[in-house]
């Protein structure tokens, strides 16, 4: 092996390659941002509800654990929504005659108008664009974000907040 090979890159070359990445994090970051906003434009409420609202019309009395499963969140974030799709009146949680602890959520006209008027994906640009990707890439995407996890010291807590609520 020649000793060029054992040499560590230019500092140059780093942070070039580190430039880049960085650069695709903000065109990620703003496609993102881009479509929440379209979403609240067009519907009038933000992307969690928006995607909230359209696992209940596909789960016709799924319970807020079952939401918060589904969407892949802490069920307190589940429960906030809930409450305040509520107040919207956008869903309707009822109380089960079986176990007064859980409830039925159901989506009401206000929320199918609003579901209506959403742009797809509803559950966002970001989770529908991972989803097609191949399995070996998204492995190593696993694998390469959890190095720079790691390098962040970034709370683990933060993965069950949805996108569009940070």
């Amino acid at each position: 092996m020649p000793s060029s090979d054992l040499e560590p890159p230019p500092a140059q070359a780093i942070d070039d390659a580190a430039t880049l990445v960085l650069r695709q994090f903000r065109v990620v970051f703003n496609a993102v941002k881009t479509h929440f906003q379209q979403v609240e434009k067009r519907a009038g409420i933000g992307g969690a509800q928006v995607w909230a609202l359209s696992v209940i019309q596909a789960q016709p009395g799924i319970g807020v654990n079952a939401l918060a499963r589904a969407m892949d969140i802490h069920q307190t974030t589940a429960s906030n929504l809930v409450r305040s799709m509520s107040e919207l009146g956008l869903v309707s949680a009822r109380r089960r005659a079986s176990d007064r602890r859980a409830v039925c959520l159901q989506l009401l006209r206000a929320g199918e108008k609003a579901l209506a008027r959403a742009p797809g994906p509803f559950r966002g640009v970001l989770p529908s664009a991972l989803a097609r990707l191949d399995p070996q890439t998204l492995r190593r995407l696993h694998s390469d974000l959890a190095a720079l996890i790691t390098m962040l010291g970034a709370d683990d807590r933060a993965a069950g907040i949805p996108l569009a609520q940070l």
